[in-house]
Parts: C-alpha cells; sequence; structure tokens
C-alpha cells in the first residue's frame, strides 16, 4: 500500500472518529472548511491551489497530501502544483524545504497512481 493510501485511509477514520464525538462547533467548523472551497469569486479549482500553498507555508504535510490529492482532481499538472509549491518556497523561506520534499513524494504517488498529469 502506498504512503498516499495509508494518508487517506487513516484521514477516513480519524474524520468519522471527529465527527462522532457529535459536537456541534467541531461539526460546523467541519462545515466551513468544505464550503471554502466550493466555487465563489474564485473557483474551486483555484481555492485548491491556494490552499496547497498555505499549507506547505504552514509547514502541515497532511494538509499538503489532502490539497495535493484535491489539485490533481481538479486538473492542476505536476508542472502547475510545482510552480505553486515555488511559491510556497519563496513565501516561506527554507524551513519549508522538509515539507516541499514530502510534496515531491507524493506527487510523484499521485503520478504513478494515474491520478495527476505530467504537464
Amino acid at each position: 500500500m502506498s504512503t498516499i493510501d495509508e494518508f487517506r485511509m487513516k484521514r477516513e477514520k480519524q474524520n468519522q472518529n471527529v465527527l462522532g464525538l457529535g459536537h456541534l462547533g467541531i461539526k460546523r467548523f467541519f462545515n466551513m472548511d468544505t464550503n471554502t472551497y466550493r466555487d465563489g469569486a474564485l473557483d474551486g479549482k483555484t481555492k485548491e491551489l491556494l490552499g496547497l500553498t498555505a499549507s506547505a507555508v504552514l509547514r502541515c504535510n497532511d494538509c499538503i497530501d489532502y490539497h495535493l490529492e484535491q489539485c490533481a482532481k481538479a486538473g492542476w499538472t505536476k508542472s502547475e502544483i510545482t510552480d505553486a509549491l515555488n511559491v510556497a518556497l519563496i513565501v516561506g523561506g527554507s524551513i519549508v524545504i522538509p515539507h516541499l520534499r514530502h510534496a515531491a513524494d507524493t506527487l510523484h504517488e499521485l503520478e504513478a497512481e494515474g491520478t495527476l498529469q505530467a504537464g
């Protein structure tokens, strides 16, 4: 099983556990997060790329993996995603490099499974 598959399974299980707590505030936050990435003044595709860039600057590998997958599903190519990751590196500085490495590994896995276009 690939690292991205393990991430998907773990994330799904953990989300079920969190939502299973039944807390209204938590459910509302999750709903707000979901709604944020829907089309609005900016399309959802663009918002996912923004989410990826912010996640890299904030150095959250789980968020990076999630947004990489969403960006690939939205149709961003590897070249476009890499360009966005370069923005994150410039904004966040060298401390982003370990997370950039993580993103490169995930991009490789997404490409290998056919989820990501090379472009």
